[in-house]
């Protein structure tokens, strides 16, 4: 019973704080949140806050930075790492680290090259050749780690050198390949934007979709005996999301409007909130991370949940390697080379999921690339040199560190842990 116990400890707490919902209403929420951060589970405050502080001196030294154009490009430049943070987010959840994400991402975007360009596949076969390579060598850290027993730190590791080799190799002794500007894959990229009406109507539907979600989750709860929030709260929060983002798609639309590919990344982050919130392979996630060996004698299938980790992870590097050549409309030597690596784990971790493993979330790759894109972005309108990115990224990253630690001292401290 106490494994039992354990394993269940480690799901996410919003499903266990049961003594947390004493009433309904507003001021019930407001006390939910406040005994939430008294307890240690910080959320996404200081991250948003992070933002706020970042967004705040980079306007006030720079007018153009919150300017619409400006935006609209620092929305498009997070893209391809922040597909690659959402694949860690999913290896850090389980208590693993994949060091490799960078070489993964930079081996994707020359197989595509090579198959596209050289080889003259058609582009839909290319680039499921690269993600499915990508897919293969996380089953193979999987397999490494579930059945040999090879820490994750080393495998990756090797497979961070292994894998630049290949990538170097593919692309010969020019150690570069353009891709076509006509290409579909370069303009969707590039070139391709929502349609402002469409804009719109997708904020609608967002809004609409969270308090449809929410008052069905809601109604469960009620039949099930438990509390939940009130349909006002539900109307005031759906509300508030549909003013925010229409002002944010009005604004975009000031300039060149909502990327498509941006928007393709935010769906693949809802995609995969609903499937660690709302299923038992995401529960699953959760539970492994908080206690291996807990999970596993509850039944849960330890050795699956890190499979499948794995070949997100490397799946979803794969697809950003794919997105950052068609950014950039060609691959070569530097393609995941540099901060790739370093930037897609610092925004998972920046974002609020914890290397402890057990917290985190798919919003935390959102956030957590906004962060490390808005640093870069807000510097290289100043004028700065890139060693000043490196140093303010790398302070973000102990801060972000050291508030998880913090956090979960006191979680521990308050019989949440």
């Amino acid at each position: 019973m106490s494994d039992l116990k354990a394993a269940r400890d480690a799901a996410p707490l919003d499903l266990l704080d049961e003594r947390l919902r004493r009433g309904e209403g507003p001021r019930a929420a407001l006390a939910v949140i406040v005994e939430r951060i008294r307890g240690g589970d910080l959320g996404a405050l200081p991250i948003v806050l992070g933002l706020v502080v970042i967004w705040t001196v980079f306007q006030s030294l720079n007018s153009a930075f919150l300017s619409s154009a400006n935006l609209v490009n620092l929305l498009m430049e997070s893209v391809p790492v922040g597909v690659i943070a959402l694949g860690v987010v999913c290896v850090l959840l389980v208590g693993q680290i994949d060091l490799s994400v960078g070489s993964v991402s930079g081996l994707s975007a020359a197989l595509t090259a090579v198959t596209f360009v050289e080889a003259g596949w058609p582009m839909p076969l290319a680039m499921a050749t690269a993600i499915g390579t990508g897919a293969a060598i996380g089953w193979v850290y999987a397999t490494m780690v579930t059945r040999l027993g090879v820490p994750s730190f080393v495998a990756t590791l090797a497979g961070l050198l292994s894998f630049l080799g290949v990538q170097l190799y593919l692309l010969g002794d020019t150690g570069a390949i353009n891709l076509p500007y006509d290409s579909g894959l370069v303009r969707f990229a590039q070139l391709t934007f929502v349609p402002a009406w469409f804009s719109y109507v997708l904020v609608v539907v967002a809004a609409a979709w969270l308090f449809v979600t929410g008052h069905a989750l809601a109604r469960a709860r009620r039949r099930a005996g438990l509390s939940a929030r009130s349909t006002p709260l539900l109307v005031v929060r759906s509300a508030a999301v549909l003013a925010g983002l229409g002002f944010a798609a009005w604004y975009l639309n000031e300039a060149r409007g909502v990327g498509w590919m941006f928007v393709c990344f935010v769906g693949l982050v809802l995609a995969a909130h609903y499937a660690l919130t709302r299923t038992s392979w995401g529960r699953s996630l959760f539970a492994v991370g908080g206690n291996a060996e807990a999970a596993r004698r509850a039944g849960i299938n330890v050795r699956r949940a890190y499979t499948t980790a794995f070949v997100l992870c490397s799946s979803l590097a794969a697809l950003g390697g794919l997105l950052a050549a068609s950014r950039l409309a060609a691959a070569n030597q530097a393609s995941g080379a540099g901060d790739v690596n370093l930037n897609a784990i610092a925004a998972a971790v920046i974002g609020g999921t914890s290397l402890f493993g057990g917290r985190g979330g798919a919003f935390s790759a959102l956030l957590g690339i906004l962060v490390i894109q808005s640093i870069s972005n807000g510097l290289t309108l100043l004028d700065l040199d890139s060693s000043f990115r490196f140093i303010v990224t790398g302070l973000v990253l102990a801060l972000a560190v050291t508030l998880d630690s913090a956090a979960r001292r006191s979680r521990a401290a308050h019989g949440m842990a």
